[in-house]
């Protein structure tokens, strides 16, 4: 039912979620264990992160330079560039936290997973999209955090200690993954299953720490439902204007129609896997739930718009695939 209705059924476990921390929120000595806990979930899945990707990989197929520069293009400038623009809407619309949201979700790298399968589906540059994705992570590494400590007024500021908390909890953990990928990387592919329950795992109790602490501190107050309304209305609108410019772009800059497929699906993405560790680390406790709000629901929009469209191409192609041997 799920797959007909289009809904992720992992945003289901993240609704859940939220839910066990409205009713059960950590407090006392559970909110220091639910803190330790989080950051070595979020250390792990960087470094498991960097065991993954294949360095060799991304850089010879850099090649294809004006398509991955296309899609970096739209995912570190485009989008910010959108975001700061949502930010000058009214508080009453879209409250000063939310607007931080939907900046974050801006600054984030694009998905790996769904970029490649949509890209597949509609009959795009698959190998294309493996690198671009790939590098799109790999830069987002460096380039989320300082993108957004940059453009927000994040826990720390632009500081030398933020720098540094970045550094140990992010960037650390997966040069190390790189580094131990001659020793590692086989055994990560052979179980990358059985290690996908670590990447969520993480990630749940990201968002059960978030939610968790938003409880707490009484931040759920701050929201109405016109700013509800607003978040929704704003991240429906980034998604569609990003996905005119990529592919507007896309056909200016003159590239094939399996090219210009790639960079629809990997331009208009961003990674909630990455994202959700990285709010973790870059906002204080109690507002990360309103920071990382406009992030979920950007998923779960951009899963059903692009699987219609990927959709729509697929069929496009097989007509036209098919149309010489009707002729005949």
């Amino acid at each position: 039912m799920l797959r007909r209705l289009r809904i992720d059924p992992f945003l289901v476990l993240l609704l859940a979620c939220v839910g066990i921390a409205v009713l059960v929120p950590p407090r006392g000595a559970a909110t220091g264990i639910v803190d330790v806990a989080t950051t070595v979930a979020i250390g792990l899945l960087f470094f498991l992160y960097g065991a993954r990707l294949s360095t060799g990989q991304v850089l010879g197929g850099l090649r294809h330079w004006r398509l991955h520069t296309t899609v970096l293009v739209a995912t570190f400038v485009v989008f910010p560039l959108l975001g700061l623009a949502a930010g000058l809407l009214p508080a009453w619309l879209l409250p000063a936290p939310l607007a931080a949201g939907v900046l974050f979700l801006c600054c984030l790298p694009s998905t790996v997973q769904s970029s490649i399968a949509f890209t597949s589906l509609a009959g795009g540059n698959v190998p294309a999209a493996v690198v671009a994705a790939s590098v799109s992570n790999v830069l987002g590494v460096v380039l989320t955090p300082l993108l957004a400590t940059l453009l927000l007024s994040t826990s720390g500021g632009f500081s030398a200690s933020t720098l540094a908390d970045i550094g140990l909890r992010l960037l650390a953990p997966f040069v190390a993954g790189q580094l131990a990928r001659p020793l590692v990387g086989e055994w990560v592919q052979r179980h990358r299953r059985a290690l996908h329950v670590v990447d969520r795992g993480s990630i749940l109790l990201v968002v059960y720490s978030a939610f968790g602490a938003g409880v707490v501190a009484g931040t759920w107050g701050e929201l109405t439902p016109a700013a509800i309304a607003g978040l929704v209305v704003v991240d429906a609108v980034l998604l569609a204007v990003v996905l005119t410019v990529t592919a507007l772009g896309a056909r200016l800059l003159r590239f094939d129609e399996a090219d210009r497929t790639t960079i629809l699906f990997c331009g208009s993405k961003k990674s909630l896997a990455s994202g959700l560790p990285m709010a973790g680390v870059l906002f204080a406790g109690h507002t990360v739930a309103l920071v990382v709000l406009p992030v979920m629901l950007f998923h779960q929009f951009q899963l059903m718009v692009c699987a219609t469209i990927a959709g729509r191409l697929a069929r496009r192609r097989a007509a036209r695939a098919s149309e010489p041997a009707t002729a005949s």
